[in-house]
């Protein structure tokens, strides 16, 4: 009899836990023939999934990626898995603005297009400092996603119709910006929290500095990953991650798919300024939609990077 209810209890949380791991797919087959797409961090994870989908259909895709080595070998899977002789890679180290300018002066005098522009890079939650004296979290998902988008942005509006799609997380509503301490670095896991929180901010106020200009921006929660994030931690904590994420998390090619349908769907178009999730548009916690703060930051960031 133990044996026979341990079955039924290990069938049961098998079916709950493929239930809980359910997401859509991107169905939308639109061809990308003729447009250049741009991701950062596109060597691994989310990133080379939707370097492969968009490959596949057509699009010239230039990853942009600290480590060549791992770039070099990224460009050859994707290439090989996407049916497209039509990938590069480019040398960006979002840790260090003078990289994200170099990148982008590089990218300006090679490059004649830029239709699709996916923030993707990330750096989870750890304790560190970029090259510029901003935490680690900060300064790379934010930051220097903010200013490669400012650099490229005169280039994603000649080629309007664009898209900058800008990868967040569902971790925003655990915390507030403090705009008297911005680049708080004392808990790991809320300094990851309120930088994927100005990653929508940043989403929002993009939306609206370029209303009429026909760029789109949208961010993307794509559901928690089965990727690479671990390698920033100890062993034992890896080890540890490794089973919960094969228990509850997505593998990469499904947490791609949002990303996916927010850069060549038509529908999703329509939600410049929104917040996606599972191929859906979500609603976000009322005070991450507080256009006030999203100007506030925007500002207080174009100060940072030395924008303004």
């Amino acid at each position: 009899m133990y044996v026979f209810y341990t079955i039924i209890a290990s069938l049961v949380s098998f079916f709950i836990l493929k239930w809980m791991k359910k997401r859509r797919y991107c169905t939308d087959l639109k061809r990308l023939d003729g447009k250049t797409v741009v991701i950062t961090g596109g060597n691994s994870g989310i990133g080379k999934e939707t370097a492969v989908a968009l490959a596949m259909r057509g699009a010239r895709v230039i990853i942009a990626c600290r480590d060549l080595d791992k770039a070099e070998k990224a460009v050859r899977e994707i290439k090989f898995r996407g049916h497209s002789l039509n990938v590069l890679h480019m040398e960006l180290d979002l840790a260090n603005l003078r990289s994200v300018r170099e990148f982008c002066k590089s990218f300006l005098q090679r490059e004649k297009r830029l239709d699709i522009l996916i923030n993707n890079a990330g750096m989870p939650s750890v304790l560190d400092w970029t090259d510029d004296s901003f935490s680690m979290c900060f300064g790379v998902n934010h930051l220097g996603h903010f200013l490669l988008t400012n650099l490229l942005l005169p280039r994603l509006k000649e080629c309007a119709p664009s898209r900058v799609v800008t990868l967040t997380c569902s971790t925003y509503k655990y915390q507030k910006l403090d705009f008297q301490d911005l680049n708080y670095n004392l808990l790991p896991f809320f300094t990851y929290c309120r930088s994927k929180l100005a990653n929508i901010y940043f989403s929002q106020e993009l939306a609206r500095i370029t209303e009429g200009k026909d760029v789109t921006s949208i961010a993307v929660h794509p559901g928690f990953v089965q990727s690479g994030w671990t390698c920033h931690y100890s062993v034992l904590f890896r080890m540890l991650m490794q089973v919960i994420m094969w228990m509850f998390f997505v593998p990469c090619e499904i947490g791609a798919q949002t990303v996916i349908h927010c850069a060549v769907s038509d529908e999703a178009a329509k939600h410049s300024g929104g917040y996606f999730v599972d191929c859906r548009p979500a609603t976000l916690r009322p005070f991450a939609r507080d256009a006030g703060v999203a100007k506030k930051l925007w500002e207080a960031s174009e100060r940072l990077v030395k924008l303004a």
